[in-house]
């Protein structure tokens, strides 16, 4: 199976990236087809759905092995439930599953999607468009998932870069406000970092508040 695209996303790396779909809204991305699937004519009436859902590649699992069970963070990371009850990015397959708002379809074609989920280059097996009389189900249970998130408030305790666009900032914020530290990691000195193009972010988390803390250009 060849990828039909890939994406171009702000995430260098695989942390920081939401753990679901639209969560951060404010994240754009860009779906590059590849050679053999960029005419305009395989993205003809694209534009009259508001939404796509992709078909992708988990391709920065390194060669890690799956299992039959795994531990979901929202609860807590200490609870196991088999693999298919999960989204775990360890799989069989390594196949993930989004659904993405699309903006506009651009010369090439290359389309603008918001929320995203992916970190840079990954690879894109199929897009589809979401219909909403057959893929919206109001009645569905959302088993342990349905557990109240803890988002976070986000503290910018350094300057912002002068060049830094308004959408950027309010993009970071929407991924800090997931809480992208691993579910056991809770030490309040601790700093973590997040490449979200085109910067590096530090930050630490104090009594239910992000903080950053340094903000510098990404490294080369």
């Amino acid at each position: 199976m060849e990828p039909v695209a890939h994406i171009r996303s702000p995430f260098a790396d695989k942390f920081g990236v939401p753990r679901q779909p639209n969560l951060a809204p404010h994240v754009i991305s860009e779906i590059v087809f590849a050679p053999a699937y960029s005419s305009p004519e395989c993205v003809r009436g694209l534009t009259d759905f508001s939404h796509l859902w992709l078909i992708w590649g988990f391709h920065c699992n390194d060669g890690a092995a799956w299992h039959p069970t795994v531990r979901p963070p929202r609860l807590g990371g200490n609870t196991r439930v088999g693999v298919f009850a999960t989204r775990s990015p360890f799989r069989p397959n390594g196949l993930g599953l989004s659904v993405v708002k699309l903006i506009s379809v651009e010369p090439g074609p290359v389309l603008r999607v918001s929320g995203a989920d992916m970190v840079d280059g990954t690879p894109i097996y199929d897009i589809k468009p979401y219909i909403p009389y057959a893929d919206s189900l109001p009645t569905a249970t959302g088993g342990f998932t349905e557990t109240p998130r803890n988002m976070l408030a986000v503290q910018f305790d350094c300057k912002l870069p002068h060049h830094a666009p308004t959408d950027w900032v309010i993009a970071v914020s929407e991924v800090l406000a997931q809480d992208p530290r691993p579910a056991y990691q809770h030490d309040p000195e601790r700093i973590y970092h997040i490449i979200y193009k085109p910067f590096e972010l530090s930050f630490r988390v104090v009594d239910g508040v992000a903080h950053v803390v340094d903000i510098h250009p990404m490294p080369s």
